[in-house]
């Protein structure tokens, strides 16, 4: 059992899984030694003690290893670990086919023809080196981001093919695009590759498979005894010759196919020139082997008489078709492995009529998806039906958690009472835990990232400028670290530091607070307000000076402390009145203040014009 983390070979470290198939297991793993992500299949553990399917799986595999090609998932390694086979491949970041036409149908006539290009080149170079994949379909055809092909499971394909007959689900998986020849217990050829691509562009442009059924072999049977619908007929607008395409590449003889991958990509190449518009249907020249045109088909009218029958007359059937695909088993090397690939068919026809013995009629499986399991089990036994105990798991980016995805059989199926039908229940969106990336360089930032899943597409850079971080430096992030994300939709936004620029601060006397302001913060700058001084030169509530000066070297959110003008001082006035005593000098500084001082007060001693000066006060006065 391969567990997250695990280190395969000391190399390969486990990340995750991405998927599963008939015959491995499928992670995401990191190659610790080339720094880059890499697919690693390991053998499921039912296949451990298959001497067989190990010697095929590894011969296989590097045969497959030399196959370059860009449309052809390369094969790095392939090895043994624990008594674990693994194989390394390239990983290719996109979806399959399978949901890529799920997704994007319809898809563009054009846009077929070129996917189908890339398929048919890639085989045609297997093919030349006598590769042939046995498994083609689009499951195994992968599309990356950029719309480009890869196809993968070359090696895998051909280990699975001498073991598929016991594998029930691989073969109801790879049925819709089996060959008639290989139904029929035949060694697969490059027709029949040639086979399963003209189903798959059949696909492409139908957006589902020609030919279904309740089981494998019902498939299996429409494949050699079912006429290929017509495209025409529900699309008018696809050309005939595009038509004829699919009903060459899925002729029932192989010899009716086109010979190579080039012939019919070259077919496929000029289907749509007018030159060709008006091309009649296609019609296989030759005549299908009575091994195919013996077999009876299987009809309801066919069910209903088995279901009036008592065992013996099942038994006699039994006989009946044993021995109509026995008459035909001319080649004496080879009939006892026919025989037992009819007896095989025939008895897995009989399973599933005996599935059905005892039900007068199916009734359709209701839709449950969306209920919780108990509703979903009340809705399905209201129908009769009986609903398996153990319930399988995934995880739903939009079925709510222990809520019903779909149904085994799928709704709309008729299905039979006696069925037990499993439910598939989700697990709600997968989470995934995020770091915190502030301070790591952005590529270890992403890095991380695309190791846990998340896509190159979902992850949001941008820049910004940080005076703090170095350039290229995460800043910021949202999520925060810590945070669980979906895995499949979850989103993340990186803010990365692109460094500083130095500011040279301007000139900014003479404006008005507002202009200074407004020029500041267009650069990135912060202001405080220092003191205001009076100024006969700079009007008021302008700037008379800044700290620091014009030219100063700056960085965007530094501040500038701004001083603004008060205007000119106002001047004051002395009172014309009185003067205050303090203001009168207490002694004469001066000869010129004495005499001043002397004639005032000779003056105030002399008597007035209206005053007599009598004698004797004039003599004493000379006296004196």
């Amino acid at each position: 059992m391969v567990e997250i983390g695990d280190k395969i070979n000391g190399r390969y470290r486990v990340i995750r899984s991405i998927g599963s198939g008939g015959m491995a297991n499928v992670y995401l793993a990191y190659d610790l030694i080339l720094d880059r992500e890499v697919a690693v299949k390991v053998l499921r553990f039912d296949f451990l003690e298959d001497e067989t399917a190990i010697r095929r799986f590894r011969r296989e595999a590097l045969a497959a290893s030399e196959l370059v090609h860009p449309n052809i998932v390369g094969i790095y390694d392939v090895g043994q670990e624990d008594n674990r086979q693994y194989l390394i491949m390239e990983y290719v970041h996109g979806t399959d086919l399978k949901k890529y036409i799920r997704d994007n149908y319809p898809l563009p006539t054009e846009h077929v023809i070129a996917i189908m290009q890339q398929v048919l080149s890639a085989i045609g170079l297997a093919h030349e080196h006598r590769i042939i994949h046995r498994d083609l379909k689009p499951q195994n055809i992968l599309m990356d981001e950029q719309g480009n092909v890869k196809i993968a499971d070359f090696g895998i394909a051909i280990a699975l093919s001498e073991t598929s007959l016991t594998q029930t689900n691989t073969l109801l998986g790879s049925v819709h695009y089996l060959s008639p020849e290989q139904a029929r217990g035949s060694m697969a050829t490059r027709q029949s590759d040639i086979y399963a691509l003209g189903i798959i562009l059949y696909e492409l442009l139908m957006g589902k498979v020609p030919f279904e059924g309740e089981s494998a072999v019902s498939i299996a049977l429409k494949h050699f005894q079912s006429d290929m619908p017509s495209v025409r007929e529900q699309y008018p607008d696809i050309p005939q010759s595009l038509e004829n395409v699919i009903l060459k590449a899925t002729t029932k003889e192989p010899s009716d196919r086109y010979v190579s991958a080039e012939e019919m990509a070259n077919d496929l190449l000029t289907c749509l020139l007018p030159n060709r518009a008006n091309e009649p249907i296609f019609e296989p020249k030759s005549v299908m082997d009575d091994e195919t045109k013996r077999l009876t088909p299987i009809t309801d009218t066919h069910v209903q008489q088995v279901t009036q029958v008592k065992e013996p007359a099942v038994k006699r059937e039994t006989d009946e078709m044993v021995s109509k695909l026995d008459t035909t088993e001319k080649p004496q090397k080879k009939r006892g492995r026919k025989r037992r690939v009819a007896l095989f068919l025939v008895l897995a026809v009989l399973a599933v009529l005996a599935g059905i013995f005892f039900a007068p009629s199916g009734t359709k499986v209701p839709d449950v998806s969306g209920l919780t399991v108990d509703d979903a089990i009340t809705a399905l036994a209201d129908k009769g039906f009986k609903v398996s105990d153990d319930y399988q798991e995934e995880y739903s980016e939009t079925i709510e958690k222990d809520h019903v995805i779909r149904t085994s059989p799928r709704v709309g199926t008729k299905a039979f009472k006696t069925e037990t039908i499993v439910l598939t229940v989700s697990k709600g969106s997968e989470k995934i835990e995020i770091s915190n990336f502030i301070g790591m360089s952005l590529s270890e930032a992403k890095r991380e990232l695309t190791s846990l899943g998340i896509e190159d597409k979902r992850i949001t850079v941008e820049e910004v400028e940080d005076p703090d971080y170095e350039p290229g430096t995460v800043v910021s992030q949202s999520p925060a670290g810590g945070s669980s994300i979906s895995l499949e939709k979850g989103t993340v936004i990186l803010k990365v530091s692109v460094g500083t620029e130095a500011i040279l601060l301007d000139d900014l006397t003479g404006y008005t607070l507002t202009e200074a302001i407004n020029y500041l913060n267009s650069q990135g700058l912060g202001f405080t307000q220092g003191s205001s001084e009076f100024s006969d030169m700079i009007p008021e509530n302008s700037v008379i000076s800044t700290s620091p000066g014009p030219g100063a070297s700056l960085v965007k959110g530094n501040s500038v402390m701004i001083t603004l003008s008060k205007g000119p001082e106002p001047v004051v006035e002395e009172s014309s009145e009185s003067v205050s005593e303090s203001e009168i000098p207490s002694e004469p500084t001066s000869s010129s203040e004495v005499e001043v001082e002397t004639e005032a007060s000779s003056d105030e001693d002399k008597p007035s014009s209206s005053e007599e000066v009598k004698p004797d006060e004039q003599s004493d006065q000379e006296t004196e």
